[in-house]
């Protein structure tokens, strides 16, 4: 998974930004358009998104709004379009900020640390009888200690960081086995079992790890 994916059909101000977040220490992809983008975040995930709202084909509002459907990442807005509706919609449609150009680049990436601090830098992640602890990736279920190999401790971070919503197999697998994987799907379906007997869990009445039918899973 990259950290940033930047939406941004000015490809100076892209490759300038790209090169910042960069030099700070992210990992950062850049799409021009708005198709490419949702293609690139289903394939490879992000920690956090950067969002234009005028872009060449769909607009940003309708890419922040399919990003929405099967993820809780972080998306920030940053456009030109400063009308108090334009701000509204983005945040009706789940942005959780909204920059007006031209921006401070030092506030932009104050914001942008912000972001990481609050979502990702919890040092334990616990539901529904579940601890993970992010640290020293141990594992905790019905508070007996668990064992969990990297590939489940990571699919199950990424199914509790969710909870709650139905994440697709593609955008599973994608994102914890990586594009370049020599693995297959089939390689996710064998370690939702895993997980599945590890949680207690029946397959046929799950009550942690559930199958959304033609969709994927949930934690729930």
């Amino acid at each position: 998974m990259i950290d940033i994916l930047i939406v941004e059909d000015d490809t100076e101000l892209s490759a300038l930004l790209t090169d910042f977040l960069r030099n700070k220490g992210y990992t950062v992809s850049a799409a021009a358009g708005g198709e490419y983008a949702i293609a690139l975040f289903e394939k490879y995930g992000a920690r956090l998104v950067i969002l234009d709202i005028n872009l060449p084909d769909v607009n940003g509002f309708a890419v922040c709004s399919k990003l929405r459907e099967n993820a809780d990442t972080p998306i920030l807005i940053v456009s030109a379009r400063t009308d108090k509706a334009d701000k509204l919609n983005g945040f009706d449609l789940g942005a959780d900020d909204y920059i007006e150009k031209p921006y401070d680049i030092d506030i932009l990436l104050a914001k942008i640390k912000g972001i990481f601090k609050r979502r990702y830098q919890r040092s334990i992640l616990s539901a529904s009888g579940v601890t993970l602890n992010l640290a020293d990736r141990t594992a905790e279920i019905d508070g007996k200690p668990v064992e969990l190999p990297a590939k489940e401790f990571d699919l199950l971070q990424l199914l509790m960081e969710n909870q709650g919503k139905a994440l697709k197999k593609e955008y599973l697998f994608n994102t914890v086995w990586g594009s370049d994987s020599n693995s297959e799907l089939q390689t996710l379906h064998v370690h939702i079992n895993r997980l599945r007997q590890k949680l207690g869990d029946d397959p046929k009445n799950a009550k942690r790890l559930i199958t959304v039918w033609g969709v994927g899973y949930k934690f729930v």
